[in-house]
Formats: C-alpha cells, sequence, structure tokens
C-alpha cells in the first residue's frame, strides 16, 4: 500500500494562502462596485424616464381637460340652439 506524503502547512504557506485568498476578495469586492455603478446608472435612467413619462401624461391630461371642457359648451350651446328653435316652431304653431 502506497503511503501519501503528508503536506505540512507552515506559518509561510498559511499567510501565502491567507494573501491569496484577500487578493482574490478584492478582486470580487472590485467587480462588485462595478455593478453597483451599473445599477446606479440603471437607476437614473429609470428617474429619468419617470419624470419625461409624468410630463407628458400631465400634459396629455391637461390637453383632455381643455378639451373635453370645449366639448361641453359646444353641447350646451347646440341645446341652446335646439330648446330655442324648438320653442320657435311652437310658438309659430300656436299663435301662427
Amino acid at each position: 500500500m502506497a503511503v501519501m506524503a503528508r503536506d505540512s502547512w507552515t506559518d509561510v504557506r498559511l499567510d501565502d494562502l491567507n494573501a491569496k485568498v484577500d487578493r482574490g476578495f478584492e478582486s470580487v469586492d472590485k467587480r462588485f462596485e462595478q455593478v453597483d455603478r451599473r445599477f446606479e446608472r440603471v437607476e437614473d435612467d429609470i428617474k429619468d424616464f419617470r419624470v419625461e413619462m409624468n410630463g407628458r401624461l400631465d400634459s396629455l391630461n391637461q390637453l383632455l381637460h381643455s378639451q373635453t371642457r370645449l366639448l361641453v359648451i359646444s353641447m350646451l350651446g347646440l341645446f341652446s340652439c335646439m330648446f330655442t328653435g324648438f320653442a320657435g316652431l311652437i310658438a309659430a304653431q300656436l299663435w301662427g
């Protein structure tokens, strides 16, 4: 049966391993910082989009409000004309 040589973990080897692990975490931290910056840009884009859409919806709401007001005024004018016309016809029939 073959006997495997056992590695001994000296302080120097443990320090090397510790440094290697620290370098690995530093690279991961740098990548997370880049991801964080990307998310910040995406959040800024979403905020800009929301501001733009709110502005467009507000202008559309104002347009619809003014058109609704114009429609109501026009309908009142039309009904007034129709009422006056019918009242004139009835008066002409009664006294004519």
